[in-house]
């Protein structure tokens, strides 16, 4: 299979890999080439063994030279270090390092004391080792920027510059990335050397593989129908809040209703995220409840459904939540809640999965099961006055015709001042909250990039 290693391909199939899937099919033969690779996929597209089969084949067939591969989060680091193991059963000789955050550094120091030819990690912790001198990278000719997006997501540009700095000059490099937007493009022109362009469509993965269904809904009426949705499915189920609280919340909400949840987020220590990890990998946990640190990198084929509960602040990140389901081309669900106030980041996730289409075409690739916001009719009462008395002056309506007139003139223009100070004071605070929401994701950037 694609001029690979007897033993490699007996580990592949062991492992249930025995047709290669378009990304590794596309991206495999040129990497054994020694070509660079510049990749976008979808995760769950078969994208980890795609960079980590020429991994080990340059290992395998040269006694010099180690291997590094830099993830954005701990969860995806661990689930490549487990890939490569099992590829590479048959070769014990070729050690792997796990560098992450929340892991004890007497622990990842033992394992660089073992000399390992294959340093998987993040970038905060990678930093940390080369700043020690417990990392050499010298003659690390083969390097792996996975989930490159969501790296630069979460302001490890810094980071990865001073890492490849480190390198050398001559290597082979292979970056993947769910999108290959502009910046992506700026990452690519500095680490990579003529790249080979590879492109999986995304839009067709998400649409034709996952039955995608959609709720508007109001804030107050969302649990419940929420509720409604997991008392109607079956099988295991993600559900994406937007913070850290409210998955705790959430979860906690959940076990009270009598159903088996656990959350998981950026603020658990590393054995607790792996202890929760594995409970629900067992289906002791029916319902995992997350934030978007478990978007990428969490790899259960059981999953059935994904819920978004809070639409991502990032359109790219919608790609990724529902690529916890329908894993490897299998068939999977995704549920969409959306509020009013969402209904602008739906928007720009659908124009992200179907840029091509005007919005009304857009929206008919959808299931037809779509519920619209609840309109309730607001009634207006009007205070009950006599037919023959104004407004004004309590006169009956014959008289003092021109003194009214002029009154509501007066009236008006008051009204009209007051509205318009009115609107400058609303824009003048809402000015005031958009800053601080900014503010706001300046820290949750810096705090993802500790956590790491």
């Amino acid at each position: 299979m694609l001029g690979l290693s007897k033993p490699i391909v007996s580990a592949l199939a062991d492992n249930g890999i025995t047709k290669p899937t378009p990304i590794q099919a596309q991206a495999i033969p040129p990497a054994l080439e020694g070509k660079d690779i510049l990749g976008s996929a979808q995760t769950g597209t078969g994208k980890t063994a795609a960079f980590c089969i020429p991994l080990a084949m340059s290992l395998i067939n040269s006694n010099r030279g180690s291997s590094l591969v830099m993830t954005p989060t701990r969860e995806l680091a661990t689930q490549v270090s487990v890939q490569l193991k099992k590829i590479l059963i048959n070769y014990p000789q070729l050690k792997t390092a796990l560098l992450i955050g929340g892991e004890p550094m007497p622990r990842q120091l033992s394992q660089l004391r073992n000399r390992p030819r294959i340093i998987v990690g993040t970038p905060g912790r990678i930093c940390d080792h080369l700043q020690r001198g417990s990392l050499m990278l010298h003659d690390a000719n083969f390097l792996v920027l996975d989930e490159t997006d969501r790296m630069l997501d979460m302001g490890f540009s810094d980071q990865l510059d001073s890492i490849v700095k480190y390198l050398p000059v001559k290597r082979q490099t292979l970056l993947f990335s769910a999108t290959i937007p502009k910046d992506i493009e700026k990452v690519a022109s500095k680490y990579l050397n003529n790249p080979e362009r590879i492109a999986i469509d995304t839009k067709q993965i998400t649409v034709e593989k996952i039955k995608q269904d959609i709720i508007f809904t109001s804030e107050s009426s969302k649990y419940d129908e929420f509720l409604n949705q997991i008392q109607n499915r079956e099988g295991s189920i993600v559900v994406f809040m937007r913070t850290k609280f409210s998955t705790e919340k959430m979860a906690t909400r959940l076990k009270k209703e009598g159903y088996k949840a656990a959350a998981i987020n950026g603020d658990l220590r590393q054995h607790k995220r792996d202890r929760v990890l594995e409970n629900f990998r067992n289906k002791r946990s029916r319902i995992l409840v997350a934030t978007d640190v478990a978007a990428r990198g969490l790899d259960i084929p059981h999953i059935e459904h994904v819920i978004n509960y809070d639409l991502p602040e990032c359109p790219e990140d919608y790609v990724h939540r529902i690529g916890r389901t329908g894993r490897a081309g299998a068939e999977g669900s995704a549920l969409c809640f959306v509020t009013p106030s969402e209904k602008g980041k739906w928007n720009a996730i659908d124009q992200l999965l179907n840029p091509h289409k005007k919005r009304n075409e857009r929206q008919k690739k959808y299931s037809k099961n779509i519920k619209r916001f609840s309109s309730k009719k607001t009634k207006v009462f009007k205070e009950s006055k006599p037919k023959h008395y104004s407004a004004v002056g309590g006169s009956k309506v014959g008289e003092n015709k021109t003194n009214r007139n002029e009154s509501n003139k007066v009236f008006k223009d008051k009204n009209s001042r007051k509205k318009t100070v009115k609107s400058f004071n609303e824009f003048k605070a809402k000015k005031k909250v958009a800053k601080l929401f900014q503010s706001k994701r300046n820290v949750n950037k810096k705090i993802a990039t500790a956590n790491a």
